[in-house]
Parts: structure tokens; sequence; C-alpha cells
């Protein structure tokens, strides 16, 4: 689940280099005269090329076990809890170990998740009232989960976000947002496919969030970080 990337243009990455050129070299007088010297300037970044992959068609793209393992620990949920976008089931997995049931896991496809429930297309298909619904949904599609979640759930909503969606996404001001979590590290998010097949991605790029909307809620949410390594979230309420 991802943002789009924007397309390269053919024969445009000459002008790209020469428009970042200051960026990336470092100018410097020789001792005598008023020649100058280019020298390429040092820098730690990564190449452009890392843990850049192939978009993923139906958005299936998976958090590290941490995020939903911390979630639980902080965030109360009573009832049953569905992920529709359960993909391998890392969410389900969690809510498992959190003493969660019963547990619901579906998805529009069928990732090979052994406690998988069936395919279900959350957005087109008619649903059933359920108490709390917790997922990552698919990046393109998740502002279209989150108004049908609010419509299914009857007790609490939980939703992985990008982070940088949030600013333009002022229908949130009218819907039951009550918490906001911060995830601490970035967490890399890739593709399914990467992970059934064994690779370990290193840091993410992007920033995160867990959106908890909960029913009756009222007023500005409370922004919280929620960290990797179990400290306590520091929060900060909106005014």
């Amino acid at each position: 689940m991802a943002s789009r990337r924007p397309r390269q243009m053919r024969g445009a990455a000459s002008f790209f280099q020469l428009a970042t050129m200051d960026c990336e070299l470092e100018k410097r007088k020789t001792v005598s005269g008023n020649r100058v010297m280019i020298f390429p300037a040092a820098s730690s970044a990564r190449p452009l090329a890392a843990h850049v992959w192939a978009k993923e068609k139906d958005g299936f793209y998976v958090e590290p076990q941490w995020c939903s393992d911390r979630l639980f620990e902080v965030e109360k949920f009573t009832g049953d809890i569905w992920d529709p976008a359960c993909g391998i089931g890392r969410i389900a997995d969690a809510a498992s170990r959190a003493g969660h049931r019963p547990i619901i896991a579906t998805d529009i496809v069928d990732r090979g998740y052994a406690r998988f429930d069936g395919i279900i297309d959350f957005l087109s298909e008619d649903l059933s009232p359920v108490t709390n619904i917790v997922t990552n949904p698919p990046f393109q599609t998740c502002n279209a989960f989150v108004r049908r979640a609010l419509e299914v759930a009857t007790d609490k909503v939980a939703m992985i976000w990008l982070a940088r969606r949030l600013n333009a996404a002022r229908w949130l001001q009218a819907a039951p947002l009550a918490r906001i979590y911060f995830l601490t590290p970035r967490p890399s998010m890739p593709p399914g496919q990467v992970i059934l097949a064994g690779e370990k991605p290193g840091g993410g790029t992007q920033d995160f969030v867990w959106l908890i909307f909960s029913d009756g809620h009222a007023g500005p949410p409370e922004v919280r970080w929620l960290h990797r390594d179990g400290k306590q979230p520091c929060s900060e309420t909106g005014a």
C-alpha cells in the first residue's frame, strides 16, 4: 500500500542533474589565482535506488511486526477485531498475542495466511457491523477505507496512514478521531512479496501513524509517539 511515485520523463535526467548540481557539488578556490575548481561533495546519502520496489497493484504492503504489537500494548479494545486487509496476518497475530478474541482476518486476495477467514471486498460488499476494525489499508484507498470502517465498526477503528496525507484530509475534523500515534523510528513497509521472499528491508523513508477513531469522541485528537523499543508514548493534546 504505497503512494504514487512520479514517472521519470524520457530525456530529462540531464536537466535534473544540472538543476541539482549545486546541492551535489562543492566549489573551492585554488590557493593562487581566481580559478574555481569543483569537487564532488562528500555525501552519506543512500543511493537513489535503495529500497525502491515496483508498485504492488493491490496495495499489498507489510508493516514491521512491532507496529501492531505496540499498538495493542497501549490501546484498549473490547470485543471482536476485524482486519479487512490482513495480508500475511501481522495485525491479526498481534491481536491474538494480546489476548483478543474473536479475530476476523479477510482480504481482497488470499495471501496464504494460516488463519485467513476468506476473501471479502471491504469497499464493495454488504457488511455486517463489528465492534472494532484494525488494519493497514491499501494506501491508494485509505480515505475510502476509513469512511467505510466508520460505517461498519461500532466502537473503534485503528488504521495505519501515511503521515503526509493528514494535512490534506480536512474531512477528518468531523470524524471521531481520538488519538494519533506517530510510529518511531520510521517503519519500512515494502511490498508483501519482498517479505515473503525472505528479504529484510532497512530503515523506512516515510512517516507513518496509527489513527484511532473512537465512537462518541468529540474534540481534537491526542497526539502520541509510539516507540518500537517499548518506551511509554509521550503525548500532546491539541488545543
